[in-house]
């Protein structure tokens, strides 16, 4: 092929993860000869995941790398080409879609699902990433259970923060709320369940400055009032600490062609993973502000396939 023209496939799927690779097993069998670019992470964000133990058909738990790991070997043995390469521009003005990846090679597809993902935000602690997977979190209902009768700390003052923190109460023997501010953005149902459970302490104008344990995270040093007079370091006990701050969906190189909420998920017809042009589809997290679940982005990775291979028949 000359390193000018463009590779010309039926169905392009970008990004892996449980939509991705779902997507790709799905047409595959449709015998759409997909074509997957796995994307910065490949895997997901599942793949930083120690163990997933809410995920059918795992009785005994699985780890998230060796789940992922095994979606794409099932994947590539129904025939999916399964790539590595970030997509770095693209116009979805008309079809065939033009994607470009890494920056130099051109892909031209009739369909294209995307399956980009979503990106916890984090504080940006150096103690973060030397934790995650052993401690550190940035999803309560995926890791809430290996919690159970233990003290966590939830980092935020929004509705998901708030969620977070009753959901973990419910498991949980005690469960910090980390404030950076005096007062809660969350609804005021939320405020009340958080004010009102007795097992939720809300720690206001506080602000994380490290986490510490030998072998997971034991506590963490927090600071209150910072740079007033009344400042105050002190440290809390806790097995796990949740981050509750917002995800990011891997959105932007699409933002100039698909309708986006204003936090950049991408949005889809309801009941669909279909967006506002035909042909295009969205799966997983990029277009799920709301559930973020492994199930769930698989379960979407397989409607974006069957609508992708409907959609094909008709043209």
């Amino acid at each position: 092929m000359n390193r000018n023209e463009s590779e010309k496939i039926k169905c392009l799927i970008i990004g892996s993860g449980p939509a991705g690779y779902t997507a790709a097993i799905y047409a595959s069998r449709a015998n759409l000869s997909p074509v997957l670019y796995e994307g910065m992470q490949p895997g997901g964000q599942l793949t930083t995941t120690s163990e997933i133990e809410n995920f059918p058909g795992y009785p005994n738990g699985i780890s998230g790398l060796t789940m992922m790991d095994e979606l794409k070997e099932q994947a590539a043995r129904f025939g999916a080409d399964i790539r590595r390469g970030v997509v770095t521009g693209c116009d979805l003005s008309q079809s065939p879609f033009k994607v470009t990846i890494d920056g130099e090679k051109s892909i031209e597809s009739e369909t294209v699902i995307i399956c980009t993902g979503a990106t916890a935000k984090y504080l940006g602690l150096p103690d973060e990433a030397k934790y995650r997977g052993m401690g550190v979190s940035a999803c309560a209902v995926c890791d809430g259970f290996f919690y159970r009768k233990k003290n966590v700390a939830v980092v935020g003052g929004g509705d998901s923060a708030c969620e977070e923190a009753f959901y973990l109460a419910g498991i949980a023997n005690k469960v910090y709320l980390i404030v950076r501010k005096g007062f809660l953005r969350a609804s005021q149902v939320m405020q009340n369940r958080v004010f009102n459970h007795p097992q939720i302490e809300i720690l206001f104008h506080t602000n994380t400055l490290g986490l510490f344990g030998k072998n997971g995270v034991e506590g963490a040093h927090l600071i209150k009032y910072a740079g007033e007079p009344n400042e105050e370091q002190f440290d809390i006990a806790i097995d796990g600490f949740f981050l509750a701050i917002g995800h990011k969906p891997n959105s932007d190189v699409f933002k100039n062609y698909l309708n986006l909420d204003e936090n950049g998920y991408i949005q889809t017809v309801w009941g669909t993973t279909r967006t506002n042009i035909p042909g295009v589809f969205a799966a997983g997290d990029v277009a799920d502000p709301h559930y973020r679940q492994a199930v769930t982005a698989a379960a979407t990775g397989c409607i974006a396939a069957i609508e992708a291979e409907r959609f094909l028949m008709r043209i």
